[in-house]
């Protein structure tokens, strides 16, 4: 088997590297999926394409053996949030995230019920620093929310949390060897660092604990996605 052989068949058996699909429309995100080809078998559905018909586009992955991470950050009255949930449960989907706050996190763990959906907490979004959370209001470092937002998490039934690589470590110690650990802000050597603050390689999210790697720009925007997929599972092998 060659070099590119092996590079390709651990590509189609690392399911830990999920990839966002913030583009503007279905069509585009349909053609990202194509170019990046069987190198990638998680996408993350977010917010933009969820304002053009993103469950059509979650269900057409899903009916082509993809896996698939809505990221709608839930956040809205207990009872909105559950129905919310048990409807998204319903869909198949893999993943689903919801603000980390301790009535939202409860509600969405109801709504899922017995499904196989993955309910996430947000903990702080990588693109804030210390300084954004002090003009919002907080007292708090980020990493002191963090811990207290993972706390209330696992108390909530959540089954894992989103939290940058620099508290991956500290999700894993609290949440113990099965709780799920998505990290964004994953951006190799070799890619420019964007808006995400609190950011790290592929290498060293995994060494910290990240059970699952959210990684967009890099692939999306590059030359060749496929091939840019491809360089980061070559660095995620064996970790």
């Amino acid at each position: 088997m060659t070099a590119a052989a092996r590079l390709e068949t651990a590509a189609t058996c690392d399911r830990r590297l999920i990839v966002p699909l913030d583009l503007p429309d279905i069509d585009q995100a349909k053609a990202m999926v194509e170019a990046i080809g069987e190198s990638v078998s998680f996408y993350k559905i977010g917010l933009e394409l969820f304002a053009s018909d993103g469950m059509s586009l979650a269900r057409d992955l899903k009916a082509q053996g993809k896996q698939i991470f809505l990221d709608w950050k839930l956040h809205d009255i207990g009872t909105t949030v559950q129905r919310s949930a048990a409807v998204l449960a319903e869909s198949g989907c893999d993943f689903l995230t919801v603000h980390g706050e301790p009535q939202v996190m409860a509600a969405a763990v109801r709504g899922k019920g017995r499904s196989d959906l993955k309910v996430l907490a947000v903990t702080v979004l990588t693109s804030l620093s210390d300084d954004d959370l002090v003009e919002m209001g907080f007292s708090e470092r980020a990493r002191t929310l963090v811990e207290r937002r993972i706390h209330q998490a696992v108390a909530a039934g959540c089954d894992g949390v989103i939290a940058s690589p620099h508290e991956a470590q500290l999700a894993r110690s609290i949440g113990g060897p099965d709780f799920l650990v998505v990290t964004p802000g994953v951006r190799p050597d070799w890619a420019a660092k964007n808006d995400q603050a609190r950011a790290a390689t592929p290498a060293q999210a995994l060494e910290a604990g990240a059970s699952h790697l959210v990684c967009g720009r890099p692939i999306t925007g590059a030359n060749d996605p496929r091939a840019a997929a491809l360089r980061i599972v070559a660095e995620m092998a064996g970790i």
